[in-house]
């Protein structure tokens, strides 16, 4: 291959691959943002640190495989709740529940960050 070819090639793969590249980061993103939202929502009050599942709600770790839970149902499940599950509709957004569910059907589950406690100041180290 001549070097003006070469680099015209790697030009349209790196082209290519942008769109890829961003799509990959703004789902990782929402994934990582919908971690978050599962722990300072309570949702890992009922069911588990990652969706493990208690005796209060099942585990949600299967629905990444399972097919009949689709976003819309998952929206559904979120915003009206149903069992013994209580209605989120009035404490999340469109975009909260986007991220939710991106977390929810990640195959690798993102650990969120440790949550901030507010109004304690940072303690300083003893000199």
């Amino acid at each position: 291959m001549k070097p003006s070819s070469s680099l015209l090639f790697l030009g349209l793969i790196a082209l290519l691959a942008s769109p890829v590249a961003h799509a990959a980061a703004k789902k990782s993103d929402e994934e990582k943002a919908g971690a978050v939202l599962f722990r300072d929502k309570g949702c890992t009050y009922c069911h588990g640190v990652g969706g493990v599942g208690t005796k209060k709600a099942p585990s949600l770790i299967g629905l990444p495989k399972d097919k009949t839970w689709t976003p819309e149902k998952i929206t559904t499940q979120i915003l009206n709740g149903g069992r013994k599950m209580p209605p989120f509709r009035e404490s999340v957004s469109d975009d909260d529940v986007t991220d939710l569910i991106a977390y929810l059907r990640a195959k690798s589950k993102p650990v969120p960050p440790p949550a901030v406690t507010q109004g304690l100041a940072p303690s300083s180290s003893p000199q």
